[in-house]
């Protein structure tokens, strides 16, 4: 079972997120401040990563764990409200992987992620 982390500042967001990509049969861990995630994945890096790009540290956060051993094989979605330039070139060059927009729902998560958990 792969292993998926959401970080997000908003509980609702993590919860939902969980409860859907657990149904994909991800093992899902959450969370709730940059800090608290890459202490995380300091102890069990993820295979993939959702990191909110309005939380406090997010983009470090993103440069850090791909600066772990390991760290560039983690799948890492940079999550926005909008499709702002600025800020997704901000999080590419981090070192995102791609890009989702959020609010997300069952029918985008399925869609990005449900291949990708039959495969593994």
């Amino acid at each position: 079972m792969q292993r998926f982390m959401i970080t997000d500042n908003s509980d609702i967001v993590r919860k939902v997120g969980k409860r859907i990509l657990s149904e994909l049969d991800f093992l899902v861990s959450e969370a709730s401040n940059a800090g608290e995630a890459l202490q995380r994945c300091q102890a069990e890096l993820p295979e993939y990563l959702i990191v909110d790009s309005g939380m406090e540290g997010a983009l470090d956060l993103i440069a850090a764990i791909r600066a772990m051993e390991g760290g560039k094989d983690v799948k890492i979605y940079y999550c926005v409200i909008e499709a702002d330039l600025k800020k997704l070139m901000a999080g590419k060059r981090a070192g995102a992987t791609d890009f989702l927009l959020k609010p997300f729902d069952r029918k985008i998560l399925t869609a990005v992620f449900g291949n990708r958990a039959i495969a593994a």
